[in-house]
């Protein structure tokens, strides 16, 4: 990552820059308490809430706009005087919400920023940190919404961090003209070297707020689970974390078993953003850069703009990485919920009769007859149900059981396995109404909020988020959930595969579905040999 003389020598400036300064300094060490506190470029205050100071819009990057759209993140630049951090920064511009009923918020490019939640703390304190990656299929997301609030989870002693990066086409728009530019002769994954600058910032600067930076945990849910096994891939990553909390996504499945997948490596995604700039009718990337991000908003909705294999920030596929023992070998904690696939069945008619035609049109279509058998279609509502179980299973349940497989086989740090199966109360005016324990459903209880939720929470439902609130507190503190009046979590192993089940009741089971993600294995190991050469490196 490039680092600016000029901003070092800035900052430096601030730091000696008079009496003044020392003496707002001697405040921010002498405790939490309310007064300013100092990080590399400059003072800043928040926001004191019941037990613990919020700081919001932080910027960790300066703003990603014009020469630095589609570049790498570039250190903050500093400030004089106090910086009021008592309001969230705007989002990256995106068209919908990446929650159901999650609020509006303001959009902009120049959303580079993250939110800290920490305890009152003395001097000294070096309290476990946890960094928050927001989901939203790379396309969508916010890292302030009421739902990540980060204050019952730093109620239990840990700072809090949730972190903005850029999604869609400002996040990862590769493009030829843009990886000549590049020192490192790639382009796009910038929402991913968005994230890692954040970490690289919070490395820096989170002693401030009394965390300790040799004890961090990513966590992070759909894509932003999925981040959080890149980065567990990722060589520009290690050393940034110490453990890592997968839910509901991961990044194994063989390119080849999906439609199109060209676009999952550098050429591939640099087609695509030549694509992009055919349809705004840019003659270059210069012109690229000027137009309006509503435009590019528009058309780039259309495209498929992930993250991709690009030889620098992911050299590999995930699943080759840890095969091979590559990955950055942390703690992980990982799991999916029973019903992911519903939300993504709105609006969509499933027919026995035309089950595997309907197929054929999705991103499902590769998947063969012996897979299938499965997933029965007799009736359509055995269809519907089948179809359900298709899309919980290839896009969340497969991945997580595949990344708690290769972590206990590969690595040396423990696997802690969860699955969640307790049905959240709902209202008839809920559209999380007919999803059971679908995609967020567990997000209420990990974050502490019921006010959150859609339905009135029971005081089973309270007593289950204060159990999983310890457990992913105690995880962030020791690499180990388990703790005083919590059910034991047996660490997952390969020869004894036991998971955690959040039900009615918490308690060990057996890998769910089995059956069905040993079927889908075989075809995905059948779909990634012979590997073409240059899906193979």
């Amino acid at each position: 990552m490039n680092r600016s003389p000029l901003a070092r020598r800035e900052r430096s400036k601030l730091v000696h820059s008079g009496v003044w300064s020392i003496a707002l300094l001697f405040l921010t060490v002498a405790s939490g308490l309310g007064q300013p506190i100092r990080v590399e470029s400059g003072l800043i205050d928040g926001e004191t809430e019941d037990a613990c100071r919020v700081f919001k819009g932080i910027p960790f990057a300066q703003p990603p706009i014009g020469i630095l759209r589609w570049r790498e993140p570039q250190p903050p630049l500093p400030w004089s005087g106090i910086r009021r951090a008592d309001t969230f920064a705007p989002i990256c511009p995106q068209k919908g919400a990446s929650v159901p009923g999650a609020p509006l918020e303001p959009m902009s490019e120049d959303c580079l920023y993250l939110n800290v939640w920490a305890p009152r703390h003395s001097v000294g304190d070096k309290l476990p940190v946890m960094v928050w990656l927001f989901g939203g299929g790379w396309t969508t997301g916010s890292a302030s919404m009421p739902l990540y609030a980060g204050d019952q989870l730093a109620a239990r002693g840990v700072v809090v961090v949730t972190v903005g990066y850029r999604v869609g086409a400002f996040g990862f728009l590769a493009h030829p003209e843009l990886s000549r530019e590049s020192p490192h002769h790639v382009s796009g994954n910038y929402g991913l070297l968005d994230q890692i600058a954040a970490l690289e910032w919070i490395k820096r600067n989170i002693g401030a707020f009394g965390g300790d930076s040799h004890r961090v945990t990513i966590f992070g849910q759909s894509a932003g689970s999925m981040s959080v096994c890149l980065l567990m891939s990722s060589p520009l990553a290690r050393g940034l974390f110490q453990r890592a909390i997968g839910e509901s996504g991961g990044v194994f499945s063989p390119p080849a078993a999906v439609p199109g997948s060209k676009f999952l490596f550098l050429k591939g995604a640099e087609e695509t953003g030549l694509a992009l700039q055919k349809q705004l009718g840019a003659a270059s990337l210069a012109d690229l850069r000027r137009l309006p991000a509503s435009d590019i908003q528009k058309v780039a909705q259309n495209l498929p703009l992930l993250f991709a294999f690009d030889g620098y920030v992911l050299p590999r596929q995930p699943f080759v990485t840890f095969s091979a023992g590559g990955q950055n070998d942390v703690p992980l904690l990982l799991g999916s919920n029973a019903d992911e696939g519903r939300p993504f069945l709105d609006g969509i008619s499933v027919r026995a009769t035309s089950f595997g035609s309907d197929l054929a049109r999705t991103p499902f279509a590769k998947i063969p007859p012996s897979v299938l058998e499965h997933y029965p279609s007799a009736t359509d509502d055995e269809a519907w149900a089948s179809r359900a179980a298709l899309e919980r299973d290839v896009r969340f349940g497969w991945d997580i059981w595949t990344w708690a497989r290769l972590q206990a086989r590969t690595g040396r740090a423990k696997v802690f396995y969860y699955y969640f199966a307790h049905v959240p109360p709902t209202r008839a005016d809920s559209p999380w109404k007919h999803w059971g324990v679908g995609h967020w459903a567990e997000l209420p209880y990990v974050f502490g909020h019921p006010n959150q939720a859609p339905g009135a929470w029971t005081s089973e439902d309270h007593a289950l988020s204060e159990a999983m609130i310890g457990y992913w507190t105690n995880f962030a503190k020791r690499g180990d959930p388990n703790g005083p009046g919590l059910p034991h979590w047996p660490a997952f192993v390969i020869t004894q595969p036991e998971v955690l089940h959040f039900d009615r009741s918490i308690h060990v089971g057996e890998v769910a579905n089995v059956d069905k993600l040993e079927a889908l294995d075989q075809y995905f190991t059948e779909a990634r040999k012979p590997a073409p050469a240059n899906q193979s490196k």
